[in-house]
């Protein structure tokens, strides 16, 4: 039996049918961390009818120390068996407190965009393309000395260096159903994307989530260290997470998708991108929120030649230098988002935007066809932040995507996410002693 064999409803039976000794019941905060209890399979029943007790401010959430327990009420039909250690089972939770949900928490923002659009009659698919490096414990290097190619990407020798972490990662997506079908070393040094087929967002946003900790986890029993990182080394290619994207209606009939068109894109698709397009801007504080990020998406070249990441707000064909590529008929790439980004709080942003696109008829402009690390003063784009704090003021004056989102998830996520900002710009430097000492 595998996670592919349909929604559990019973946590208890779960547990009882897999041999399950825990379930890590998880929910992930503002900031993308994973939080989780570990609860024995004896209580689980219990778990699943009033939820897991959480202080909330002691995660990245909005909250004080007076706040009321926050309850993490799990989601059975997300649970997953560790491929790795199966006599424990990882099950998403939804944050409740009072007896509301709270309305900052992420799953819980994705499945409230998700519930607009199920009222248009739309349902959305996305699917997930999420980078990673392996790297010492010490983080402090690419583990494998021998990955020094200039154009690494697809290296095979490099690759099959790393089989065993890279195939037990698969081996375990395998179990679980989600029909992986490729892995690559890309075009950093040390650098790996693992593909799985798309699905409902909201199961692949859990997808997601569960991914980036069995990476993590199996890259520390081979020895080894994952870091999603956006920019964990100069001079090589960042870590993006490119999410491509599909509506479709009650008939399963793909809604994007017009083979008349020139791109194969529907007047729909194309009101879709252009909610996103005007967005994009406020859209980077949530799907490149770190310092960090804006060293991947405003990069020098990089050693392999292209950083492969966007700068500019533009889209295009089958083109990958652009923010959004149309790479066939019926849905679209957006490239913009970085590994730091929050698996639901990324995809609940970019859809609301979208769905704000598709009320008002947007209009994403014409495409651009230019190569915009060569050409890019040719295309007529506007530029994205260069830092965080570009990125905040960004989302702080777009009042419609906040609106879109939720004005207290918008709130909350500007407010820790400034004392963030406070925080790297109150920390010094050797850059600024070697830059400023001798002035």
């Amino acid at each position: 039996m595998t996670d592919a064999d349909g929604p559990t409803t019973d946590l208890a039976a779960y547990a009882a049918d897999r041999q399950i000794k825990y379930f890590m019941i998880s929910y992930t905060d503002l900031f993308g961390g994973q939080r989780a209890k570990l609860v024995p399979a004896a209580a689980i029943g219990g778990m699943q009818a009033e939820g897991a007790g959480f202080a909330g401010f002691a995660s990245w959430l909005d909250m004080t120390p007076a706040d009321a327990d926050m309850l993490a009420v799990p989601d059975p039909s997300s649970v997953f068996q560790l491929p790795w250690k199966p006599e424990v089972a990882w099950v998403a939770a939804n944050p409740v407190m009072n007896g509301a949900e709270v309305a900052q928490a992420p799953r819980n923002v994705l499945r409230a965009v998700l519930a607009k659009a199920a009222a248009k009659g739309l349902t959305v698919k996305t699917g997930i393309e999420a980078e990673f490096f392996l790297i010492t414990p010490d983080g402090e290097a690419i583990s494998d000395s021998a990955d020094i190619a200039a154009k690494p990407c697809y290296d095979a020798q490099a690759l099959m260096r790393r089989y065993d972490v890279i195939a037990e990662i698969c081996d375990g997506m395998l179990g679980l159903g989600w029909e992986p079908y490729q892995n690559d070393h890309e075009d950093a040094n040390g650098q790996f994307e693992m593909n799985w087929a798309f699905a409902d967002t909201l199961v692949t946003a859990d997808r997601h989530s569960f991914f980036k900790f069995m990476v993590k986890s199996i890259a520390e029993k081979h020895g080894l260290r994952a870091t999603f990182m956006p920019k964990p080394f100069p001079g090589l290619t960042g870590n993006g997470c490119h999410m491509h994207l599909s509506i479709w209606d009650g008939a399963g009939r793909n809604l994007f998708e017009d083979p008349a068109d020139e791109v194969g894109l529907s007047a729909d698709a194309r009101h879709f991108l252009g909610g996103i397009m005007r967005h994009a801007k406020a859209l980077a504080a949530i799907t490149n929120p770190t310092v960090n990020s804006y060293k991947r998406i405003n990069a020098p070249v990089t050693l392999s030649g292209a950083t492969w990441s966007p700068n500019t707000v533009t889209w295009s064909g089958n083109n990958r230098t652009h923010m959004v590529r149309v790479p066939g008929p019926g849905r679209f790439e957006l490239r913009l988002a970085d590994g730091a980004a929050n698996p639901y709080l990324f995809q609940a942003a970019a859809i609301a935007a979208g769905l704000a696109g598709l009320e008002a008829k947007a209009d994403p402009g014409p495409r651009s066809d230019v190569n915009m690390y060569a050409e890019g003063h040719l295309a007529d784009g506007v530029k994205l932040p260069l830092n965080l704090l570009d990125a905040l003021r960004a989302f702080e004056a777009d009042g419609a995507l906040q609106a879109a989102l939720g004005g207290e998830v918008s709130a909350a996520f500007l407010k820790l996410k400034h004392q963030e900002w406070n925080d790297y710009s109150r920390h010094f430097t050797q850059w600024e002693r070697a830059n400023t000492l001798d002035i």
